[in-house]
């Protein structure tokens, strides 16, 4: 095979690679944008504000705030709940140390079960519906946590795509540049020259043979 034509083929599938880099970051891109600003929406609509810093001043076991609470709640003291970090934070480190307090542990199955026994009892009836409230929202913050981090790991890809994209960009480049320089008649593996036999320096072959 030529050389040049060699040169050429690679080059054309080199392209070809680019294009479908930057179809790949570019549908990365738009799943991240996508995914986020839907994660930031749902959440803004639930108006959920993390307790002001003044409320971790103090903390206290058993009451709003705890002193589990201190490292990780408090980060984020006073704001609006709107990003996947600030649900995870708000769903592990603030909603379930509360459900663990409450009897049988905020264990929705467990509550349940226990209210079925008595249905008449008003107090488990109460209990039941305010850990299936805590259990669902926590299992949705939970979710947009997931969201979210999916986001970001299209965002990663997208850039990743895209570099790669640039790389493969300049190769392709250097290729179709040598090829231009590269002479029509040149062989990709030239073939090999066999010595002439009997020429000069063979050595003679001995008399009567």
């Amino acid at each position: 095979m030529k050389r040049k034509v060699f040169d050429i083929i690679v080059s054309a599938g080199g392209a070809m690679v680019v294009v479908a880099l930057l179809a790949a970051g570019s549908l990365l891109m738009w799943g991240y944008t996508f995914a986020n600003e839907n994660v930031h929406n749902e959440l803004a609509a639930q108006q959920i504000y993390f307790p002001p810093k003044s409320a971790f001043e103090h903390p206290k076991p058993g009451t709003e705030i705890t002193p589990s609470m201190i490292p990780s709640v408090s980060r984020f003291a006073g704001q609006q709940l709107l990003t996947g970090e600030q649900a995870r934070v708000w769903a592990n480190d603030f909603m379930a140390v509360h459900l663990r307090e409450m009897p049988y542990h905020g264990i929705y199955s467990k509550v349940s079960a226990a209210a079925r026994k008595e249905p008449g009892n008003k107090q488990l009836a109460a209990l039941e519906s305010t850990v299936f409230q805590g259990t669902t929202l926590r299992s949705l913050l939970l979710d947009a946590y997931a969201f979210s981090t999916i986001a970001e790991v299209m965002l990663v890809s997208s850039i990743i795509a895209y570099i790669l994209a640039v790389l493969m960009a300049i190769l392709v480049g250097l290729g179709f540049w040598h090829a231009r320089r590269t002479s029509p008649e040149e062989e990709l593996l030239p073939a090999r020259t066999r010595p002439a036999s009997g020429g000069a320096g063979s050595a003679p072959h001995p008399a009567g043979a």
